[in-house]
């Protein structure tokens, strides 16, 4: 199976991509982790995506997904959101592979960042891994437990 990583800026997603981007997360967060919330949250417009997309079948479908918002206005700070693996296709590595590549493109364009997330808890020692280190008491966000996570850039 071959994997394209493609980094976009949402202006320049296909109408083909955004459905199939959306149609996954509605999956993984509404369906699978019942939580009801409005998901189009009026973000996405400013982010870039970062998508791995598989050959299989037509149209192609993103296996893993991220939602990147760089430093904006003044604002040093890059948060990641909507970090999803495909139900098909988990313990295969492809969440630490489109984590490790969000943040190498951040150390690259971004080198003075700090990165911020708001993890499901039991996920916590997953970001860790890649240098996250909890920043926030435990909250519930949708009914799931979360926690604010922070990596320090590494210059």
């Amino acid at each position: 199976m071959k994997i394209e990583w493609k980094l976009s800026p949402f202006k320049e997603l296909s109408t083909e991509e955004l459905y199939a981007i959306l149609k996954l997360r509605q999956q993984v967060f509404v369906v699978e982790q019942q939580c009801v919330y409005l998901d189009c949250d009026g973000k996405d417009k400013r982010a870039y995506h970062l998508a791995g997309w598989h050959d299989r079948g037509e149209p192609p479908e993103p296996i893993a997904y991220m939602r990147i918002m760089y430093p904006e206005k003044g604002n040093k700070l890059t948060s990641i959101g909507r970090v999803l693996t495909h139900p098909n296709f988990r313990g295969k590595g492809f969440g630490r592979e489109i984590m490790a590549r969000c943040l190498l493109d951040i150390e690259k364009y971004y080198p003075e960042s700090p990165v911020c997330i708001s993890a499901q808890q039991y996920l916590t020692h997953f970001y860790e891994s890649f240098g996250f280190r909890v920043s926030s008491d435990s909250y519930e966000e949708d009914g799931i437990p979360h926690i604010g996570m922070t990596r320090n850039p590494l210059a």
